[in-house]
């Protein structure tokens, strides 16, 4: 029989049903899955060996959980996944306000409901999608939000005093009983409101107004909080920390494999878009070691975190820049190429918060010094190693590709190229194809004209070549040849 089908509290006792706390619940589903060797926290990448064991360590200790954090670390994600590890429905008495145990009720309504009609107390079914209440906590946040205050309407309308508890209207805790319930960056929360949370974390009653009401509430809490916060807006409060029980750190991603893997899944892209664009291997590694030099820039105030959606947005960007060229060019198909990362600039300068040197140099500057650090940290994976000091007459492989610009009057690759266009402007550069066939033997036919672009933002990272970006696109030239010339 489905117990969704089962209608009064006489009929659920027939089946033998034994209620659990929530944090029973999620113990017990967490241990089936981990024995039927279940994935338990799905779409998570990076935090395998790391903060996933420390999770479920908290979980089967049944302790209520603080992720610690920058932002852009899938805290609230994980904190929703756990959602997963909860029954699929509970029974509750049918009109109670907080989702009251038929076996254990705690409010006045569902008591008096039991003993008035015992076993036809009718029942309804929570699903665990509906076990989840949120809250993000700002300044504004009163204890009456959280926990519950006197209703002057509801008084009147039932001609109660004061004195009568049925008076009370309870807030999102209260509502939230038998469900995980969040607290989004808790250190902004006031601190006489975090006192409020002490008996609910530890003895499970609360206090409205005077009312002392025994109500020992069953939730999981998560609490979130970026360790920023603690010197910037606000503190979490030494009792209340003392009172969760387990504070876990979560990180950014180690590695740009895992950067991709999230990147691709959270980038919702259009299907047109997948279709219409190439995007090459290399141009995703470059993308995410933006994230990876922003983490580590001197213009960039690392304590406030670099996202993860800082790349999502810019990947989104990235693709958008060379769809809306194929677009104005009437390309059906078009390859994506490195001058296409200067349309990921507002991208940047919108997710990271600069110190004082960058606001000095500006948001633009410190966005395209990101992407020239990014292509230079690549550069040496593929392309042979650029010293910064060399003896006068000492052979480069870069020699010839040097000569041709000393002789040349340079390289201009514009936006509105098409792609045959933008194909011949860089085979113009006769050294270059020989460059990449040489070091990259194995490149992709396509993509080896992005690797012939970042061989000329390569150089220009490494002072080997000028770099001038204006509206229409990206001029290459030598370093000083034009200027002797000129002479």
């Amino acid at each position: 029989m489905n117990l969704t089908e089962i209608k009064t509290f006489g009929e659920l006792k027939n089946t033998g049903y034994q209620s659990k706390s929530i944090k029973e619940e999620l113990r017990q589903n967490l241990i089936d899955k981990i024995k039927r060797k279940e994935q338990v926290f799905e779409r998570i990448h990076g935090y395998e060996k790391t903060v996933i064991p420390e999770l479920e360590r908290a979980i089967l200790s049944k302790h209520n959980i603080n992720l610690l954090g920058l932002r852009g670390q899938a805290k609230t994600r994980l904190a929703r996944l756990m959602l997963q590890l909860l029954d699929e429905y509970i029974p509750v008495v049918k009109g109670s306000e907080i989702n009251d145990d038929p076996f254990h009720p705690i409010s006045r309504f569902a008591q008096e409901t039991l003993n008035e009609m015992g076993d036809d107390t009718p029942l309804s079914w929570l699903h665990r999608d509906d076990r989840f209440a949120e809250k993000l906590a700002t300044p504004d946040v009163t204890v009456a939000d959280l926990i519950g205050d006197v209703d002057p309407i509801k008084a009147a309308n039932l001609k109660l005093t004061y004195a009568d508890d049925r008076v009370i209207h309870f807030g999102m805790i209260p509502r939230a009983n038998r469900c995980i319930f969040v607290i989004n960056e808790l250190p902004d929360l006031q601190a006489r409101i975090q006192v409020a949370l002490f008996n609910i974390l530890q003895e499970g009653d609360i206090q409205i107004r005077g009312f002392k009401l025994r109500m020992p509430l069953d939730l999981q809490f998560i609490f979130t909080a970026n360790p920023e916060d603690y010197t910037n807006r606000g503190s979490i409060v030494t009792p209340l920390k003392d009172r969760i029980g387990s504070q876990i750190l979560t990180h950014y991603p180690k590695d740009i494999e895992t950067a991709k893997k999230i990147t691709a899944q959270e980038a919702k892209l259009e299907e047109n878009q997948n279709t219409r664009v190439s995007v090459p291997e290399i141009a995703k590694d470059v993308l995410e070691q933006i994230s990876f030099e922003a983490r580590k820039s001197e213009y960039v105030d690392v304590k406030s975190g670099i996202s993860a959606r800082m790349s999502i947005t810019a990947f989104q960007n990235l693709l958008s820049t060379a769809e809306r060229r194929a677009i104005i060019a009437d390309d059906k198909h078009t390859q994506l190429r490195l001058s296409d990362f200067i349309g990921i600039i507002p991208a940047i300068t919108g997710k990271i918060e600069l110190v004082y040197e960058g606001e000095q140099e500006g948001a633009d500057f410190v966005a395209k010094e990101l992407m020239t650090e990014a292509v230079k940290t690549l550069f040496t994976t593929y392309f042979p190693k650029i010293e910064k000091l060399q003896k006068q007459d000492e052979e480069t492989p870069y020699d010839d590709l040097l000569n041709w610009f000393f002789n040349q009057e340079g390289v201009a690759i514009t936006s509105d190229l098409s792609d045959e266009e933008y194909q011949q402007t860089l085979l113009r550069i006769t050294p270059l194809p020989q460059l990449v066939k040489k070091y990259v033997p194995d490149v992709n036919e396509n993509d080896q004209f992005f690797m012939m672009e970042m061989v000329l933002w390569g150089l220009a990272a490494y002072q080997k070549l000028s770099k001038h970006d204006f509206s229409e696109g990206t001029q290459f030239q030598d370093l000083y040849g034009n200027f002797i010339n000129n002479l």
